[in-house]
């Protein structure tokens, strides 16, 4: 299993890029702004893509990658999330207002975008080797992650999310969690903007890693432009004792 990440940022700026994971050349996690750094022939071989939640930087991609690929394949990306997630992006965005509704273009029976539930606790089929699993998170619109296990090792993603006791549940259930994907937008000065926004901060996810019965190798994601510097020396700190990597655009998570 190898993990591009196309983006990791919580912004967008100057090699900056809004969340989005390629794994293994063909399916996404998550479409923020990253996507566009996809070549069209990079574009054509993505057959599935999983949503964690509907937020702007986290799904602005698929509209654009949809736009593109409208002519160019002859069968359908089938986009996962949860029926609240596909609810809103539906409602909001794939709407013939603020963009046209790919799920009946070119027609209803040969859409570009296949929407398909998926539900907390529930598993698809990556293929015959890799497993996703969804789990609940904490953020300020109905949001998940996953957990891919696959022959290797087991990889979950949070996306945005917060401190709460639901997600670690999840995650001890594991038989596994070699690594572990997870969010810090905020340095700890800001941390009253967390609690609102739902994002965690250095200090805040260092006390509550205490919870995880694994000890996985960290990759922190989404810290929000002009904070990298103070996130990562309060990093330094706060998860002392911890493997932990700050992720780049072009980073790539791999199981070797």
């Amino acid at each position: 299993m190898r993990i591009k990440v196309l983006g990791c940022s919580g912004g967008v700026g100057p090699g900056l890029r809004t969340t989005s994971l390629l794994v293994d050349d063909e399916f996404l996690i998550d479409a923020g702004t990253g996507v566009g750094d996809l070549t069209l022939t990079q574009q054509r071989r993505i057959r599935g893509v999983f949503l964690t939640h509907c937020h702007l930087d986290h799904v602005c991609g698929l509209a654009f990658m949809a736009d593109n690929l409208f002519d160019l394949i002859d069968r359908p990306i089938d986009v996962h999330a949860t029926a609240q997630t596909l609810g809103l992006i539906r409602e909001h965005i794939f709407n013939w207002k603020i963009w046209p509704d790919f799920s009946v273009l070119p027609n209803e029976n040969h859409p570009l975008l296949r929407w398909c539930e998926i539900g907390v606790g529930e598993t698809l089929a990556l293929d015959d080797a890799r497993d996703l699993t969804v789990f609940p998170v904490l953020h300020t619109v109905p949001a998940v992650g996953c957990a891919i296990a696959g022959r290797r090792g087991t990889f979950a993603f949070t996306g945005d999310t917060y401190a709460d006791d639901h997600m670690w549940n999840a995650l001890n259930a594991l038989p596994r969690l070699d690594k572990l994907m997870i969010e810090i937008a905020f340095p700890d000065e800001q941390a009253a903007l967390g609690h609102t926004s739902k994002h965690f901060t250095p200090s805040l996810l260092g006390s509550e890693l205490k919870k995880l019965r694994h000890r996985p190798r960290l990759y922190l994601t989404h810290h929000k432009p002009g904070c990298e510097g103070m996130i990562e020396r309060q990093c330094r700190t706060a998860l002392r004792g911890w493997d932990y990597t700050h992720l780049n655009r072009g980073d790539v998570i791999a199981f070797d």
